[in-house]
């Protein structure tokens, strides 16, 4: 058989999760909305803590980091506040996704709905929340009266990367811990090591030489940086750092899909 046959079926099997994700985009709409309304049930402040938390976690790391450790950084809270939207963009997104298949087996067990549904919407949910953050950001950005220019309309650009680098991420998390409940343990230990691992509370000159050129290999670090250069610097990243983000982004997001396919038929004997 030759290699243009046998890519036929991987065409057929990606193009058959889009056409789901079309049939099914009203229910991924109304499991979002659900979330967002049970995360704030009972809250005198709801969504507005999507904004406050940030802000004050600035305010800590501030204090900290910019006080203490004399961090010499120009605008050290927008520096700050900037680069961990991302970062907490996808730690909420891929620790959500990674209990997502747990966390919905009676619905699983008892209708049909295709598996990989349950931990994208907890990425669309994350991302949502990203959204109202993204208000946070322009607050400290006009306190602070940082000069912005015109790229920063590419802002969408880095969150969108990030969006499909942590699908393709949580999809793997996902089908892990259904067979290896260590897995969030795992996962949380990690999440902390790769936070002091990118260049969030620090800049990257810190870092020995050695240390940099790893750096090349941490996702995070170029869409942390992407989108500090479009909203701080004005600059806007060339072509190869544009092709280094998506590389990293299709082929979690392949390595994700193809995972949880070969593996969603066993969770019903797991979950």
């Amino acid at each position: 058989m030759s290699e243009e046959n046998l890519s036929v079926p991987k065409k057929k099997e990606f193009k058959g999760y889009f056409e789901k994700f079309f049939k099914y985009r009203y229910l991924l709409k109304e499991l979002v909305v659900k979330d967002v309304k049970v995360k704030y049930r009972r809250s005198v402040l709801g969504l507005a803590w999507s904004v406050l938390n940030p802000l004050l976690m600035m305010l800590v790391i501030t204090a900290v980091f910019s006080r203490i450790f004399k961090m010499n950084i120009e605008n050290f809270p927008a520096y700050y506040i900037v680069g961990s939207l991302i970062f907490n963009f996808n730690s909420e997104a891929t620790v959500l996704a990674m209990n997502s298949i747990r966390g919905a087996s009676g619905l699983i067990k008892k209708v049909y709905i295709p598996k990989y549904i349950f931990p994208l919407e907890k990425v669309l949910f994350a991302f949502v929340n990203a959204l109202f953050s993204l208000i946070a950001v322009a607050i400290v950005l006009l306190i602070l009266r940082v000069h912005v220019t015109w790229t920063i309309v590419l802002f969408p650009i880095p969150l969108v990367y990030t969006l499909i680098f942590s699908t393709g991420l949580g999809l793997i998390l996902s089908s892990l811990n259904v067979f290896f409940r260590d897995t969030e343990h795992l996962y949380g230990v990690w999440i902390t090591a790769w936070m002091y691992l990118t260049p969030i509370i620090y800049p990257m000159e810190m870092l020995p030489a050695i240390m940099q050129k790893l750096m090349v290999f941490n996702p995070l670090y170029h869409y942390v940086e992407y989108f500090r250069q479009v909203i701080l610097y004005g600059m806007i990243p060339g072509l190869k750092e544009n092709l280094v983000c998506i590389g990293f982004a299709v082929l979690f997001l392949v390595i994700g899909l193809l995972f949880f396919k070969k593996k969603q038929d066993q969770f019903i004997l797991f979950i």
